[in-house]
């Protein structure tokens, strides 16, 4: 085989991945999305819409997992180079974590969603739901300029840790009206809030991780 026709075969494959990968992040992106749709619903009190919000949160999050074995699948095949694939990979396994956060925070909401929570705490976590679509979308777009526009992918991935510092603080917030509440709120409820918060944040600090294997990528880019 040429060393042309190798080298046109490369980027096939590496194309097939990036693809891939984002087609991942959109789904991340949607089960973020459906997490905040699902924390405004509970905030009105309309229990049947946060029942489909997580419904379709539960399917997109299998539909994740699914894209995640395609692409490590597809890492296995070709000549990418090894660190190149290894950092891509590290990619799509943190976009997986990421996703199992964002179903962990859903399943406290339907534990949640019978019971009475204090509305600042309510808009404080409606502020960091909203927090994440942001984080999530700035994400995608790193992801989209990798191979096109590298440095375009790191601004993307600086606004990530940007909109994570934001997440972090709010979170801090939380944990204050956590005190505050104390004799209003049960134990039980204020354990599973503070769950729900953390797995959020958790959210946030996987998208800035993953921002992070971006700016690998970006770096070797010209190099392939």
């Amino acid at each position: 085989m040429s060393r042309m026709l190798l080298g046109w075969f490369e980027k096939r494959r590496k194309s097939i991945t990036l693809h891939l990968a984002q087609d991942q992040i959109t789904k991340a992106i949607d089960t973020v999305t459906e997490l905040d749709n699902a924390l405004t619903a509970f905030s009105k009190g309309k229990k049947k819409e946060v029942e489909k919000c997580l419904k379709r949160l539960f399917s997109e999050e299998v539909e994740i997992d699914n894209l995640r074995k395609k692409v490590l699948e597809e890492l296995t095949k070709g000549d990418l180079p090894p660190k190149y694939r290894e950092d891509l990979k590290g990619l799509v396994e943190h976009l997986d974590i990421m996703a199992d956060y964002v179903k962990d925070s859903a399943r406290c909401i339907q534990i949640l969603l019978e019971t009475k929570i204090p509305a600042e705490i309510l808009d404080l976590c409606a502020q960091i739901s909203t927090a994440l679509v942001d984080c999530a979308s700035a994400l995608q777009s790193s992801i989209e300029m990798l191979g096109i526009n590298s440095s375009q992918a790191m601004e993307f991935a600086d606004k990530v840790d940007e909109i994570e510092e934001r997440v972090d603080e709010a979170y801090l917030q939380t944990k204050l009206l956590f005190i505050k509440y104390t004799k209003e709120v049960d134990c039980a409820t204020l354990i599973l809030l503070r769950d729900f918060t953390e797995f959020m944040e958790r959210v946030a600090d996987k998208c800035a991780d993953t921002a992070e294997y971006i700016r690998v990528l970006s770096v070797g880019e010209e190099k392939i």
